[in-house]
């Protein structure tokens, strides 16, 4: 099994459940290694955003058979007003980071499994969030695509959906936040069986009921929930 973006966060709480779970064997990966604290795991250099990183890691983790892309980051920068260099980041980041790492491991996941940790803002934007929205948007559409082109040689290609989690990176949000090792057992839930969709906590399921709505319906909602 391989994780990225390991060091922390979600990331890091894959890997203790993983272990707490079994996993014989657990590749932690971050773009620096040394950061990695968990016992009983090899680090693994991997930044999803170079392609020749991408390659070394998967010729050094040969054996793996499921991998987690949990690798991201926050910009906190819109569209219209961001900075492009930021907004080309999240891209790169979520949308052809994670297509990195598929089409590289992609040969080796037969019967095997694929889980893209994506967010409640694929479907939903917020000011000062524009450009995580689109990548994460974009990441889910990835998702998808794969889930298809996968089929043929039985790689589960599985979508995670979260509301905020109590991570770093989302320290500065007052508002309710689930715990990782919560989130975690979902997701890990959801490969055990076989599910194509993981909505891991009550946010995630409520913006997903909401996508049938118009828009101005779906934004009047989500503004008084998140008011309330």
């Amino acid at each position: 099994m391989l994780v990225t973006g390991a060091n922390r966060g979600l990331g890091r709480q894959f890997v203790l459940s993983l272990l707490d779970r079994g996993a014989g064997k657990v590749y932690a990966t971050a773009r620096r290694p040394d950061l990695i604290d968990v016992p009983g795991v090899i680090p693994l250099r991997l930044d999803i955003t170079d392609p020749a990183s991408v390659t070394a890691a998967a010729a050094a983790a040969p054996d793996v058979k499921i991998v987690i892309n949990n690798a991201g980051i926050a910009t906190g920068a819109n569209l219209v007003t961001g900075d492009l260099d930021a907004i080309r980041r999240e891209m790169d980041t979520h949308f052809y980071g994670t297509l990195n790492v598929v089409r590289a491991f992609a040969p080796q996941l037969a019967d095997g499994a694929i889980l893209n940790v994506l967010s409640a803002i694929s479907w939903l934007a917020f000011d000062g969030a524009g450009a995580y929205h689109a990548a994460k948007a974009a990441e889910w559409a990835l998702t998808n695509s794969v889930r298809l082109e996968l089929a043929g040689q039985g790689t589960l290609v599985t979508g995670l959906h979260l509301g905020a989690a109590d991570t770093d990176m989302m320290a500065w949000y007052d508002g309710d936040k689930t715990a990782p090792e919560a989130i975690v057992a979902a997701a890990l839930d959801g490969i055990e069986a076989h599910r194509s969709e993981v909505l891991a906590d009550a946010w995630s399921r409520q913006v997903k009921a909401w996508l049938s709505e118009d828009p101005s319906v779906i934004y009047r909602e989500a503004g008084a929930a998140l008011t309330a």
